[in-house]
């Protein structure tokens, strides 16, 4: 049987998308091999949501294709968002590929591949506003003890840094019902946490029917057996409202962890973002959280160095920061992403300006993070155990205010051996800027 090496680029739905082309693959029969040498056909699912990430996906393919002429691969197809948006030039630069998938088309990968084989050059392509409702089960690549739950695709907030509709389409959702079946079937293969993720979770349902409805897709998820955290990402701060929090404080499966990605808190570049709140929104949205769930933990995302940026806006940005005191925030330096309406705006500003505020975000929110930190000292907290620290008597997992890949770990050091996806009460003893240590609070698991 042919063996398949898949890349999987970018972001957590993007992964989803992967996970759901394994699925299909393996209900053909396709084996799968983490060598791209020994591999027959190699699959690479693009990114290209900032410069970076298009840069990764060119160079991978770039890669991949070396098999496809000195190797044993005999196709090569590229998926995903960089297929969505640049088809024509993928296939006519880069000869070696055989087929490029949308971003809609995913789920047509076997007739690809097939196509691929028999010498048949293919660009597969759905309207952007389809949704993909392919009934293979996905194979997880996370290890099996958590699985992000992708509940709706597209976007229609159209922020004017951001080429994600253009690419995804409109806003839709998966019908509750469907998305309740793909939970049991995760937490029947071992999954104890669902990962909530969309290009903007907190709208979902509006489109189905008629109101946001996350909040009763919240409920309906807090009774799957064998799911013991549910975490929400990707929250627009502007569409949070009362039945969400309410359903956050009465669910003890759901994290008291929030994603809301704010971008700027000056009013003048919020604007000009095509954002739809105001620092004083912001404000009071996150008070509001804090007031209503004590122990929340706010994550957050900024973009640094965006068109006509101030060094007063910079400077209000910082303020903010400091006031705030957000939990976990991310940075990232303004892409300048053609055919999106910033690109053309005036007042770009030199890439070492845009690292250097980035950089003094960072360094403030370093000084936030250890604090918040050192007041975790002394705490109990119920952790998720992820794996073993190789030669020491010790273990990384999180806490429900750590997603995984993007936040902080806790180190448990004990004897007592344990497995990843153990759920451990743990004392909390030290403290660095992002990571806490530990020890068994209770010589038991969950």
């Amino acid at each position: 049987m042919m063996k398949i090496f898949f890349a999987s680029l970018g972001c957590d739905k993007n992964l989803v998308d992967s996970e759901v082309m394994l699925g299909i693959l393996s209900k053909k029969g396709y084996e799968f091999t983490d060598d791209e040498t020994e591999a027959d056909i190699i699959v690479v699912n693009t990114c290209c949501f900032i410069g970076d990430a298009k840069e990764e996906s060119v160079n991978t393919i770039l890669e991949m294709a070396e098999y496809k002429k000195e190797g044993n691969c005999k196709a090569l197809i590229v998926t995903g968002c960089l297929a969505e948006r640049y088809r024509q030039e993928i296939t006519e630069e880069i000869t070696e590929v055989d087929a490029v998938l949308g971003t809609t088309a995913y789920d047509r990968i076997a007739g690809a591949i097939e196509d691929a084989l028999g010498k048949k050059s293919t660009l597969k392509y759905g309207n952007t506003d389809r949704l993909v409702l392919a009934d293979a089960e996905r194979i997880l690549t996370t290890g099996g003890h958590y699985a992000h739950l992708k509940i709706a695709e597209g976007c229609d907030k159209h922020c004017t840094y951001c080429i994600i509709p253009r690419l995804r389409g409109a806003y839709r959702s998966f019908p509750m019902e469907r998305l309740v079946q793909e939970a049991r079937t995760l937490a029947s293969q071992g999954v104890k946490e669902l990962i909530l993720v969309a290009q903007e979770t907190t709208l979902y349902g509006k489109d189905l029917y008629g109101e946001k409805s996350l909040h009763k897709l919240l409920k309906e998820l807090c009774r799957v057996s064998g799911i013991r955290w549910i975490r929400v990402q990707y929250c627009y701060p502007e569409e949070i409202y009362d039945e969400l929090i309410r359903t956050m404080e009465e669910e003890p499966k759901i994290c008291h962890y929030l994603d809301l990605p704010i971008q700027h808190a000056s009013d003048r570049v919020l604007k000009r973002m095509g954002r739809r709140t105001t620092r004083q929104d912001l404000k009071q949205i996150i008070e509001k959280l804090r007031a209503r769930i004590p122990d929340i933990c706010l994550r957050t995302t900024l973009i640094s160095g965006f068109p006509g940026e101030t060094e007063a806006d910079h400077e209000e940005l910082l303020q903010f920061v400091d006031e705030m005191e957000f939990d976990r925030l991310g940075v990232f330096t303004y892409s300048q992403e053609e055919d999106t309406p910033a690109a053309g705006m005036e007042g770009q500003i030199p890439e070492e300006i845009k690292e250097e505020r980035r950089d003094e975000i960072m360094e403030l929110q370093q000084e936030i993070s250890f604090e918040k930190a050192e007041e975790m000292i002394g705490r109990e907290l119920w952790c998720m155990v992820e794996g073993k620290v190789a030669d020491e008597n010790a273990y990384v997992a999180r806490t429900y205010k750590d997603a995984p890949d993007i936040d902080g770990y806790l180190f448990i050091q004990t004897r007592t051996e344990l497995m990843s996806g153990d759920f451990v009460k743990v004392h909390v003893t030290g403290a660095d800027e992002y990571d806490l240590i530990g020890e068994i609070a209770d010589e038991f698991t969950e």
